[in-house]
This record gives structure tokens, sequence and C-alpha cells, in this order.
């Protein structure tokens, strides 16, 4: 599969945007993972810690693979190599905190994923990448639809096309005008519908976003989106984008140390269809450019929002009921 070019191809530096990837499966440990991605891609496997490693130096840099609980992994807060130096009791104590963190990962290997988080890969280098998926098949990884508990997805963190306001809005405008059709293509799974980590938008919030009057500043935009979506478990997860564009704001979710800042759309929805051949990130990428195709179309982008107006809008005598609700609320 070819992926299809998006109508901004070039970042602002001239060269093809990239998309960060991100897949969870089961059935193959971060050890055998990581020297899967050395055989594929080159590079050097470097061990954090049992089932937390890194291979650098591949041709689009550095790919990091773990169990995906934190449970597993030692806690920086609690780990000082330091304070070893002079206290055989604060080794001795360090030791046992990383021993007890390496039999939890042992026994639930198999029952949480393995993640891996590849390095930003040009657009139209996707079905390069798209050979670490056909390698995970072939040895046994297992994706969403192998179990209902494996609530599994795959991320695509597109690099966003602008970062003016306009471009952002005209961008989460399309999403949610395309939500719908995303979800029937992608044929969520049951699992991950009942798990929380990629909830649509509430109503109400696409409601606000697609009247046509609404054109916020960024820091109103935020501040919006923050009141409706208190979350990271949203299927577009704009708060990475935020915390770049806006590394001062005070709410704490922008502060989250699992939020992680970049100029890039966190786009959470789809499922790893590994038991698919020939599925892999192309094919996500693909659909995900309903999304960009739709933003960069401002007549069909207002005709669209002003169709889901008039769908599910409340009639008038409602909306002046709620409006008047609030302001009694204000005052």
């Amino acid at each position: 599969m070819t992926p299809q070019p998006p109508p901004v191809p070039d970042n602002a530096e001239g060269r093809p945007r990239r998309v960060g990837v991100e897949i969870e499966f089961a059935g193959l440990p971060p050890r055998d993972t990581a020297n899967l991605v050395k055989e594929l891609f080159g590079g050097e496997v470097e061990v954090l810690s049992p089932h937390r490693l890194k291979v650098t130096d591949t041709r689009w840099g550095e790919f990091g693979i773990e169990l995906d609980t934190q449970y597993a992994h030692p806690d920086a807060e609690r780990v000082d190599p330091e304070a070893c130096k002079d206290s055989e009791w604060e080794r001795m104590r360090q030791e046992f905190h990383r021993r007890t963190r390496e039999l939890i990962g042992d026994v639930v290997t198999g029952l949480v994923p393995t993640e891996i988080v590849c390095p930003p890969v040009p657009w139209d280098e996707l079905d390069q990448l798209d050979a670490l998926f056909e390698a995970l098949r072939q040895r046994g990884a297992k994706g969403t639809e192998a179990s209902l508990l494996y609530g599994f997805g795959l991320h695509l963190n597109p690099e966003a096309p602008g970062l003016d306001v306009e471009s952002l809005l005209a961008h989460l405008r399309a999403y949610l005008l395309s939500a719908r059709w995303l979800r029937e293509q992608i044929r969520v799974d049951i699992t991950r519908e009942v798990l929380p980590h990629a909830n649509p938008f509430p109503r109400a919030y696409a409601l606000k976003v697609l009247d046509p009057g609404y054109a916020p500043d960024l820091e109103t935009l935020i501040d919006d989106y923050l009141e409706y979506n208190p979350t990271r478990n949203r299927e577009l997860d704009l708060l990475p984008l935020f915390a770049h564009l806006h590394p001062e704001h005070p709410h704490e979710l922008l502060g989250d140390h699992l939020v992680k800042p970049r100029p890039t759309y966190h786009y959470r929805l789809p499922n790893a269809q590994l038991s698919e051949s020939g599925w892999g990130a192309v094919q996500e990428w693909n659909r995900w450019l309903e999304v960009e195709t739709l933003a960069a179309s401002p007549e069909t982008l207002a005709e669209r929002g002003a169709q889901y107006l008039a769908r599910h809008r409340p009639a008038w005598p409602v909306r002046l009921w709620q409006s008047l609700r609030r302001r009694l609320g204000q005052s």
C-alpha cells in the first residue's frame, strides 16, 4: 500500500512532514521486539531496564520499546545511583526495588502490551516502516482482535501542517465532522469502545466548535478544549500540541508527565489489526487524510459544518432556555 500525499506535504523547513507511530501488541516481549527493530532498521539496542529498551541510531532515529505499564519499570524518583555510594542500606533498598519491578514485568508479560514508539518518519516513507508490522505478524505478535482482553491501538502523530489558530481550528472541525466515518471505516473493536482510551468528543463541544461564529484566539481554543475535555482519553488528543504551543499554561493536564509536548496531532483511534495482512501505518495514514483534505477545503468544511448543526443543534427555544440558565448560573 502506498502512502497518499497530504494537502500540505512539506513542513516549514521544506522537508516532508513527519509522522510518529505508536503500536501496542501482545505475543512478543520487549527484548525480542528490540532485536527485531535492529534487524530491520539497524542501530544499537540499549537496555534501560529488563522490560524497557531502546534502539538508537536507526535510519530515522530512536525507537522506544517497553511493557506498557509503569509498574514493570524502576521508578526514577526512587532510584538514585549517587545515594548508593555511601549507604549499603540504600544500595540494598534500590536493588530490591529494581528486582521487584522486574518480577512484576515478568508476571504481566502477555497480559499487558508491548509498546513500540517509533521515531518520526517522513510521510512518504511510511510504507517502509510497514515492514515492521509484517515482521511482527510473522513473529507471532497479536493485535486487538486476538482477545477480549486486548484493547490495543495504533496511534499516529502527524506533524501539524500549520500552527496558527486558523489551521488548528480547521483541523479540529474537520475531525469532528469525520469522526463517525473514521469509526465506521476502522470498525473500532468493542474492547476499545468499552475502555476509555479513545473516547469521542462530547456533542456539546462539537456544537460549540462548529458554530460559524466561533473564532477563538489560541488561549480561548485551549481553555475551551480543556473545559469540555479534561482528559487525555480523546480519539484526537490535542494536549501534546497545546502543551507545545503554550508551555506556560497553568492547567495540570498540560503539565502531566504523560503528555509529551510536540507539534503534532495525537490521533488515538485505530485498532492494532496485526492479524490482517497488509494492515499498517500506511492504511491508517490514508484514512487520516480524510481530515486533512476536509480541513484544506474551507467551503466544503463550512457546508458540512452547517449540515451537522442543522441535524444536531437544539431548536431555538431550547437554546434560549439553555442560555438563560447559563446566565442565571453565572450571576
